[in-house]
């Protein structure tokens, strides 16, 4: 079975989430970020009314560089812009919304090194931009976004919001029910160094939780460094020394986040996606009948569920195609098992926190302990790993090809195969799955050892 990160249109410089790479290099350097924002500025002015912009970032040395980049080429454009400094991105997504603005921009890279940089953008309704908006942009890169700029008189201004961190605080906080406290309940929070460094610990303990943070020291250079849902060892200790109840590592920008329980055992995206799925069907606010995930949810989970009479929607990764199939199938939970959860009754985008409330909803509701209300059901033995190539396409290789027949033939009917190219990496992706832990192993070291034959 092949995934691809990306689906069929012809885009160079967006990926699966927005425009990423080196700061400083390729499509990150000031020229290019200047060029990028003059482009989607012309693409967003429509009418006569002033038009605004706001930017959010993380907490990397490189948004420094990106975001007066940016700043400039939508002031050229003719855009107002609105700067709001460090923010998570579901922020982003909220605030473009609550500010009327046109256009809203991240500056992040997300769960990738601080070296790594990119740009998000999020239309006036909140939701990431469509391909064919992508495609727009990026022919006006090559024919020159010079040709649209705004004349000296129209040039936008540019102000910062000084309450927007606020403005997310109360909106995260109306996500946990009113009649729930967490008074009593004690929170390890690990926010990754990153962009929910402030506002994240002021949630939890401004609705009655004991809290202790972690990953709230970001210097330009450590955001995701051994911290954060991609590094939860820290946090892991941290819940056991500090006896918390529950751990919550957030990402680098905060849209992502997964669970420790109290014993120090993480709990992914597919088990937060059962445990919501479930109690919101018990409760009667899931829609759709289901919930929506990607190629890479668990075949544990897809069971469980069927089980608890709910259907998985699959999609190629990335968070947009969750969206964008909870849009059209009417659903209004999704995620990935990267801890990436979709809940659009409250956000158009994946918020960490809003996802770690739910969570904490249902546990401080119960009142039992989080290794009995998070763990639905026993996943299926999973391996996924990666193989870094530099050029051409390893996935067009007869030898990788011959791998992965083999390989589909081994696991027969009782297990399944994911190849997959990423979208923000030159990486192949492998991601083998079944009932017996052993051929998935096999399987997924024959393929990748194809892979790096070919490259």
């Amino acid at each position: 079975m092949r995934g691809d990160d990306q689906m069929t249109g012809k885009r160079e410089i967006f990926g699966t989430d927005g425009v990423r790479g080196l700061a400083n290099a390729g499509a990150m350097t000031p020229d290019n970020i200047l060029r990028l924002g003059m482009a989607v500025g012309r693409v967003f002015k429509n009418g006569a009314h002033r038009h605004r912009v706001v930017i959010g970032k993380d907490t990397r040395l490189s948004g420094y560089m990106i975001e007066p980049a940016l700043t400039a080429g939508f002031a050229a454009s003719g855009m107002d812009v609105f700067l709001l400094g460090p923010l998570p991105t579901p922020a982003m997504a909220m605030l473009t919304r609550s500010l009327r603005a046109d256009l809203g921009v991240m500056i992040s890279a997300s769960h990738n090194p601080y070296h790594d940089n990119g740009v998000k953008f999020f239309g006036p309704d909140g939701y990431k931009l469509s391909d064919e908006t992508e495609l727009e942009i990026e022919r006006l890169l090559k024919d020159g976004p010079e040709a649209g700029l705004a004349a000296a008189s129209d040039l936008g201004r540019v102000k910062r919001v000084d309450d927007a961190g606020a403005r997310y605080i109360e909106f995260a906080k109306a996500a946990f029910p009113r009649r729930i406290s967490l008074d009593g309940i004690r929170i390890v929070i690990d926010c990754a160094n990153g962009a929910g460094y402030k506002v994240a610990p002021t949630v939890l303990w401004e609705l009655g939780a004991e809290v202790k943070a972690i990953g709230i020291e970001p210097n330009g250079f450590n955001i995701n460094r051994d911290v954060g849902s991609t590094a939860t060892k820290n946090l892991q200790d941290a819940v056991i020394e500090y006896r918390a109840d529950i751990g919550i590592a957030l990402d680098g920008d905060a849209d992502r986040v997964i669970v420790c329980d109290e014993k120090g055992r993480m709990i992914d995206g597919d088990q937060i996606l059962a445990l919501i799925g479930t109690s919101w069907k018990a409760n009667g606010a899931l829609k759709g009948g289901g919930v929506v995930s990607t190629v890479m949810a668990n075949l544990g989970l897809e069971k469980y569920l069927k089980g608890e009479g709910l259907n998985l929607k699959r999609t190629a990764v990335g968070d947009r195609y969750v969206v964008e199939e909870m849009r059209n199938s009417g659903m209004n939970v999704g995620g990935e098992p990267s801890g990436h959860v979709i809940l659009s009754d409250y956000a158009t985008t994946g918020d960490g926190l809003v996802t770690a409330l739910q969570v904490l909803s249902v546990v401080a509701g119960e009142g039992r302990k989080i290794s009995d209300v998070c763990r639905k059901f026993d996943p299926f033995p999973q391996l996924l790993q990666n193989v870094r190539f530099k050029k051409g396409d390893p996935l067009n290789d007869d030898g990788v090809k011959a791998a992965i027949k083999a390989g589909e033939a081994k696991l027969a009917n009782k297990g399944r195969l994911v190849i997959r190219k990423s979208g923000t990496e030159p990486l192949i992706r492998v991601m083998g799955e079944g009932e017996n832990g052993d051929i998935v192993k096999a399987v997924v070291a024959d393929i990748c050892a194809a892979v790096e034959k070919a490259v």
